[in-house]
């Protein structure tokens, strides 16, 4: 996942960085049955998985779609496990001409998936490569220039494109349409965040009180990739500052020095939500203007920040703009306008907040 556009040391920024690479690679599960979390989406790929392995056939191409940092590529990685076949990665952004993606598919073998990252940034001229090679399993390619130039039709072995995106409105219909299996991953429950940072702290060899689990995931976001990080960072503290085990004492201590507050959220959340409230009344108010106000990238607000402050109710996109939620202003102890034909309501997170 590219890393563009995340503000520096922003542990709750889904987006992969740098730091995660290695970590990462550790931490993933890489059977269906160790992935945590997305119980529909694991039972319908199991029996996708299953068929076309009991039938001796590649499995159908494959979409997943939804937030940054929600296991996308590691079920690519188990959907490859589980089928016995070759893997390989690529992205979008990395594809620039159709000659970088014939020359991958000339080198497909049968039952191999090629794994297609933001596959939204896909260019047309290589979608159009695309088409026939997901559908048909040809490439077509053009050889020569001018009058003299031939169409020369080559046949492809039987493989599989896994797709992931984070923007599935930007990917044209056609390309859509080639993937036979369309699965949307959502943001992780309670539970299974708990299992996520419980599996990551056995790996890491972390030693973790049950409540200190509980605190680490309840400030997650519910993002697997998030969890993680935040384990590394409290881990870190306990090292430092504690005797190196992670009780909810130390976890409550190292998240608040990190500025994440009990619902996950951190600065620049508050920030956006104090713009809109403070500065522009509660909205509604345009994404580019909230951006200007507290100096950040447009793209930055609508990749990072907004998708969670939506998932939270804190948030509400308007044909005008976006706008405050009156969760929002009792989140941050700020009074609702006299003249807000809202009005004041109970919170949806009285129940889970201790309220």
């Amino acid at each position: 996942m590219t890393t563009q556009n995340i503000p520096p040391d922003r542990p709750l920024a889904p987006q992969q960085t740098a730091e995660d690479i290695g970590l990462d690679t550790m931490l993933r599960p890489q059977r269906l049955i160790q992935f945590t979390g997305q119980e529909r989406l694991k039972d319908n790929l199991r029996i996708l998985i299953d068929a076309a392995r009991g039938r001796g056939e590649s499995l159908d191409h494959v979409l997943f779609h939804g937030p940054p940092g929600l296991g996308k590529t590691t079920l690519a990685q188990v959907v490859a496990n589980e089928m016995g076949a070759n893997i390989r990665h690529t992205a979008g952004p990395a594809i620039e001409h159709s000659g970088d993606l014939a020359a991958i598919l000339s080198n497909m073998r049968s039952g191999d998936i090629l794994f297609i990252d933001e596959v939204h940034r896909l260019s047309r001229p290589v979608e159009e490569i695309l088409y026939p090679a997901m559908e048909d399993f040809v490439l077509d390619l053009i050889v020569g220039k001018g009058p003299g130039a031939k169409n020369v039709r080559l046949k492809l072995p039987r493989f599989t494109v896994v797709g992931a995106t984070t923007r599935l409105a930007l990917m044209t219909a056609p390309l859509r349409a080639r993937f036979g299996a369309v699965y949307r991953m959502d943001f992780y429950d309670q539970a299974a965040m708990e299992e996520i940072v419980g599996r990551g702290a056995r790996i890491l060899e972390v030693p973790i009180e049950p409540a200190g689990t509980s605190e680490i995931a309840r400030r997650a976001r519910g993002t697997p990739r998030v969890a993680l990080r935040l384990l590394r960072r409290v881990r870190d503290y306990a090292q430092v500052r504690a005797d190196g085990s992670i009780s909810h004492e130390t976890a409550v201590a190292a998240l608040d020095l990190m500025e994440i507050d009990h619902l996950g959220l951190d600065d620049l959340d508050r920030r956006v939500l104090r713009a809109i409230i403070e500065k522009f009344s509660g909205g509604p108010v345009g994404l580019e203007t909230i951006a200007a106000s507290i100096s950040e990238e447009s793209d930055t607000i609508m990749d990072v920040v907004e998708p969670y402050l939506l998932q939270l109710g804190f948030l509400e996109r308007t044909s005008r703009g976006r706008m405050a939620s009156p969760h929002a202003y009792e989140h941050l102890a700020l009074p609702m306008p006299d003249n807000d034909p809202r009005g004041p309501q109970r919170s949806l997170f009285d129940a889970n907040s201790g309220k």
